[in-house]
């Protein structure tokens, strides 16, 4: 597995977003998922994050992200999901057939870390760190 590091630390942050059209209507399109994606991955550096992966149905979004570990993920979601609504409902009119208000997307999201180890096998490595001690030898024999 490759890492992504900066100046001070070596990381690997992936993510998984899925954004939901308001009430599940079924407006998105391939241009209209184009355009979503477009818009993500134009404000994306500004917040430190690189899409990955971008795939969508005809109500919702996927998209796999990697992020630093200075990226304020809840800001850019917030300004990804303001500026994807605004422009598209600006740029597809058929869509406020659909969605009459100001809005294009869920107040909620689904946001899930991708790390690649399974949780027991982190935990294992975890308990595995570090010098194991006899507890029946007294602190002041152990050898550091």
């Amino acid at each position: 597995m490759k890492l992504d590091s900066n100046y001070h630390s070596v990381f690997k942050l992936t993510y998984h977003l899925v954004l939901v059209v308001k009430y599940r209507r079924k407006v998105i399109n391939d241009p209209v998922a184009a355009r979503i994606r477009e818009i993500g991955e134009y404000i994306a550096p500004r917040y430190n994050i690189t899409f990955l992966e971008f795939n969508h149905d005809r109500d919702h979004v996927h998209i796999l992200f990697s992020a630093h570990p200075n990226s304020t993920l809840s800001k850019y979601i917030n300004a990804f999901k303001s500026a994807s609504s605004r422009l598209v409902k600006k740029e597809f009119p058929e869509i406020r057939k659909h969605l009459w208000k100001e809005h294009f997307w869920s107040r909620s999201f689904c946001l899930l870390t991708t790390g690649g180890a399974p949780m027991e096998g982190i935990k294992t490595y975890i308990d595995s760190q570090g010098e194991k001690h006899d507890h029946r030898t007294p602190v002041s024999h152990r050898t550091h």
